[in-house]
């Protein structure tokens, strides 16, 4: 589909008012005011350099560490999935992979080339821009600990090259450069045996498939682990496990995960997360902080 956009030809797809359901992991949420999957990088730069200056800007991949609100969101959502794609080496031990690349297949990629580091990557379930805008992690290792460069888009569409100390990296958590995107990120890995990193990858996975719902309609870890201890386990000494809202729940598999059984409203996932973070300071005096993003605006019947 063809777009006018402020005068300037895209090339990439337009969808007005598309229901973001289609495109998180929750399955759940309202409508975006504009939805924009570009053609290539090129198409994507014209695209943000001529949006409104003031419109809210939201890029996503897999969509699986958000919770779009049922009232949805008044700004754009650019998907980078089919967009930033590409992976490659740049040198015998740095891999360069784009922010819509799935982790999980940047795992792989590594692997195969005997480059060792990256088999944590297997356990997030979303893309390297996600990962690097919320420094992810997954088996005790983090993203941006592999990182040694990024590259970025501002709000005019340049691209530039930027060094993790322009950053504040912690747990969970990245700030920088503001109106700025992450483009790509430049992975520094060690030399291993690829048969060796691959049965490690096969047998992190294995681990996670017995501790955690896969293949159910999540968004991975709905709370940070606080300091010296587990949202998981103080979750389920409050004694949450299978409780639901609507056709939300918290999983019996896994204490840290909430399920959409079919159906839920993301104003149900919302309510239990505050569920969750009510009870759980009531019986252990430990705020659970979410490390799931929520955005947009309530639902206009859900509003006081």
């Amino acid at each position: 589909m063809m777009a006018m956009h402020s005068q300037v030809q895209l090339r990439g797809e337009l969808r007005l008012n598309e229901p973001m359901a289609r495109h998180t992991s929750w399955r759940a949420g309202g409508n975006a005011a504009r939805f924009y999957r570009p053609a290539d990088i090129e198409d994507l730069a014209a695209f943000v350099r001529a949006a409104p200056g003031d419109e809210p800007m939201l890029w996503i991949g897999l969509g699986s560490n958000l919770l779009v609100r049922d009232g949805g969101l008044r700004g754009a959502v650019i998907a980078t999935q089919a967009t930033l794609a590409g992976l490659s080496k740049l040198d015998d031990r740095v891999v360069r992979a784009e922010a819509g690349v799935a982790c999980a297949k940047v795992a792989r990629f590594c692997a195969r080339r005997g480059l060792a580091g990256g088999e944590f990557l297997a356990g997030i379930p979303g893309t390297i821009g996600g990962a690097l805008a919320m420094n992810a992690g997954a088996f005790g290792a983090e993203t941006w600990e592999r990182v040694v460069a990024v590259e970025t888009m501002a709000r005019d569409g340049s691209l530039r090259t930027r060094a993790p100390r322009e950053y504040q990296i912690a747990y969970r958590s990245v700030s920088g450069p503001s109106d700025e995107w992450f483009v790509a990120a430049h992975l520094s890995l060690e030399d291993g045996a690829a048969e060796i990193i691959h049965a490690r990858i096969k047998a992190l996975l294995e681990q996670r498939g017995l501790t955690q719902p896969i293949g159910a309609a999540s968004c991975g870890s709905v709370f940070r682990n606080p300091p010296g201890d587990y949202a998981a386990r103080l979750i389920e000494s409050a004694g949450l496990k299978g409780v639901c809202i609507g056709a939300a729940c918290v999983s019996e598999k896994h204490a840290n995960f909430i399920i959409n059984n079919g159906g839920a409203r993301a104003t149900d996932i919302e309510a239990l997360i505050h569920h969750v973070q009510t009870v759980v300071e009531r019986h252990h005096g430990v705020r659970l902080q979410t490390e799931v993003r929520i955005v947009g605006q309530q639902a206009v019947d859900d509003r006081e």
